[in-house]
């Protein structure tokens, strides 16, 4: 293929932009002080996770999955939306600016794993869709896909670690 590089830089800004726009209504801005604002976790999101997750374990054929669910994230569901949150801006703003691509794209990997897991009996297109997002973080990690359009190349030029570079 002669634009190999350039069809995957275009993917992982499009699936970066994707992870930005699901995590939209996911933040609200909070206040400091009373006037210094900061992003936080929207109310809305956390009253909202607990119910999802809890529809998500109730008919969830994969056991050891719907125990994690019911025992482990449902007990801590505010904990969870913070991390489901911040993992989805994370991955949003490495994809698209092609920053620490490798590790953004294992982080990925993780949410798309999980969402895939918590969702996959529900529906034919869950599992299309999430598989297709599995599939992406894959081909990011092993392509290094930061290396064009991104600043993975700028950061490369410069950087002499060998343990910096393994996270691109």
């Amino acid at each position: 293929m002669r634009y190999a590089q350039t069809c995957i830089a275009l993917l992982r800004v499009v699936v970066g932009a994707w992870f930005l726009k699901a995590v939209s209504t996911k933040f609200t801005l909070a206040y400091a002080a009373g006037v210094i604002p900061y992003p936080a976790v929207s109310p809305r999101f956390l009253a909202v996770h607990s119910k999802r997750v809890a529809e998500f374990a109730a008919d969830n054929p994969v056991e050891w999955y719907k125990d994690f669910l019911k025992e482990t994230v449902l007990p801590h569901a505010t904990l969870f939306a913070t991390l489901q949150a911040c993992g989805e801006v994370v991955v949003g703003l490495g994809l698209v600016l092609g920053l620490f691509t490798g590790l953004t794209a294992l982080i990925g990997l993780g949410l798309s794993l999980n969402y895939g897991l918590a969702t996959q009996w529900m529906s034919f297109g869950q599992q299309g869709f999430h598989l297709l997002l599995i599939t992406s973080m894959v081909i990011f990690l092993v392509t290094g896909a930061g290396r064009l359009w991104g600043l993975d190349q700028l950061l490369l030029q410069r950087l002499k670690s060998w343990r910096l570079r393994v996270l691109m």
